[in-house]
């Protein structure tokens, strides 16, 4: 596989302040645009999580960070917004010629990551803890301690936003984080990590360890020298995490799958929710745990929905992540598109009609890449495969339905619980529906607005816990109850 001109030095992984290199286990970081290979990054071995361990726990413990006034920590988050903006250009950059998305999209996910830091600064300045109104001759408050050493093991689809969602909540709890990213992304991860560096913040308390899941992220989780994981990923490897959580009995955050419903009545406003529609599960090539993939349209305006779909899917422009006008890039690589591939063709054998995509695009230029066109499917029942699971790519499934009680039931008749989209111009209406529905989110006539300020997170199998907003630090965070006797006669005079 040839090599592009970004790198030829072996990237190294950060322990403990010092950056390493070791070729035992070296992995290849790929553009899924041409195929090439970006270059090489050095894998975690289990003896060196446990060095990352040691680390951390070391600075953890340690009164320079834990101890560290509120402000202080504050002021180091904010710089590490800083240099994340002044570094944008190359964030995005290294962010598109890894995971595929087009530049645009990746220039808004490195601004995000810098508001997520300097967002969690404000938390961790002003936060404070609770004094409740005493019940007897004493007084009792709640106080917020962190764990110590946090795994933070994140996704390829959105390295810089969901990086930062992790990272800085958790130091602004106090922590020490051990980041294990994306063995398809590793290379924002370790960049955040040098700015970072340069923002002062302590040796050891942010370590960098690339590597495969069944090695890296597996010494991660079974040690014991973790007290907490966070993790964004597929649903069957959130089982194996919990699952570990469970014999070790510490705590774990999981934001997985989806299979979103999104929903247009009869008396939306069919523009709006068209582009709603698309970009909910184009954009990013429908590799969102978010994406729109199924798509509940009232019979009454069905023909309409699809025949402006199918004209909107046809007319995206595939292209390069970096050519100008590109909306959509590759899908993250060759074998996640032999997958989409796989399920596209499951859906034709259960009698689903492919309105629109359903190939590869034909263009010269594109054909060494992953690149798949946006897809419309329709005529499938809510049980074909292709809409009870999780496909991750561009592939919307679009289903009938006849009123509100067909619509929640179809809805919620699925294993996920992420997200979900409601266009009317009805209010009540949107408010029983999203009432109804078991997802953690509900857009009403807009969708994938999101907010760093906002509490995030999924029914059912979609996950447990939540992230961003004032309860993203508390997830980092172990309450300790404190009682104060006011009663004289109980202290010596």
């Amino acid at each position: 596989m040839p090599m592009d001109s970004q790198t030829t030095a072996l990237q190294p992984m950060l322990i403990g302040g010092e950056w390493i290199t070791s070729e035992d286990g070296a992995i290849d970081s790929v553009n899924p645009a041409t195929g090439r290979i970006n270059g090489r990054v050095t894998a975690a071995s289990a003896a060196q999580v446990d060095d990352a361990v040691q680390a951390a726990r070391d600075a953890a413990s340690a009164k320079g960070w834990r101890d560290m006034l509120p402000h202080v920590r504050a002021q180091i988050l904010g710089r590490i917004s800083d240099g994340i903006r002044a570094h944008a250009d190359e964030l995005a950059h290294l962010q598109m010629i890894e995971n595929g998305k087009v530049l645009a999209e990746c220039k808004t996910q490195v601004a995000g990551a810098a508001a997520t830091y300097r967002y969690y600064a404000a938390v961790c300045e002003t936060l404070g803890a609770e004094v409740p109104p005493a019940r007897g001759d004493y007084l009792s408050m709640t106080a917020y301690e962190p764990y110590g050493v946090v795994a933070a093991i994140t996704p390829w689809n959105s390295p810089m936003t969901m990086e930062a969602q992790k990272i800085a909540p958790a130091l602004a709890a106090g922590n020490a984080v051990l980041l294990k990213p994306s063995e398809v992304t590793p290379s924002v991860g370790l960049a955040v990590a040098r700015i970072a560096q340069e923002a002062g913040l302590p040796p050891g308390i942010l370590n960098v360890l690339p590597g495969t899941g069944a090695v890296t992220g597996h010494a991660i989780i079974h040690h014991q020298g973790v007290r907490m994981v966070s993790f964004t990923g597929g649903t069957q490897t959130g089982r194996s995490i919990a699952a570990v959580a469970a014999q070790r009995l510490i705590p774990v955050a999981l934001e997985l799958g989806g299979k979103s419903p999104h929903i247009i009545f009869d008396d939306a406003q069919l523009d709006a929710a068209i582009d709603g529609v698309v970009d909910g599960i184009f954009e990013g090539s429908g590799q969102s745990c978010v994406a729109g993939s199924r798509l509940f349209v009232h019979r009454k305006v069905l023909d309409q929905v699809l025949a402006m779909l199918v004209e909107r899917a046809n007319g995206l422009r595939v292209d390069l992540p970096d050519a100008p006008g590109a909306q959509m890039g590759p899908v993250s690589g060759f074998r996640h598109r032999e997958r989409i591939e796989a399920m596209v063709q499951s859906a034709r054998d259960e009698g689903g009609e492919i309105l629109a995509g359903g190939c590869r695009p034909e263009a010269d230029h594109l054909g060494a890449g992953a690149f798949y066109r946006p897809t419309v499917i329709a005529g499938l029942g809510n049980q074909a495969t292709a809409v009870r699971e999780e496909i991750f790519g561009p592939v919307l499934c679009v289903l009938p339905f006849d009123d509100e009680d067909d619509l929640i039931a179809q809805a919620n008749d699925t294993a996920f619980g992420l997200a979900s989209g409601i266009w009317t111009a009805n209010y009540q209406r949107a408010w029983r529906v999203a009432r109804a529905l078991e997802a953690g989110l509900v857009w009403i006539n807009t969708y994938k607005q999101l907010s760093i300020a906002t509490p995030f997170g999924g029914f059912k199998e979609s996950g447990i816990g939540r992230e961003k907003g004032v309860t993203g630090v508390r997830l980092y965070q172990q309450s300790k109850g404190i009682y104060w006797s006011m009663n004289p006669a109980n202290v010596r005079a």
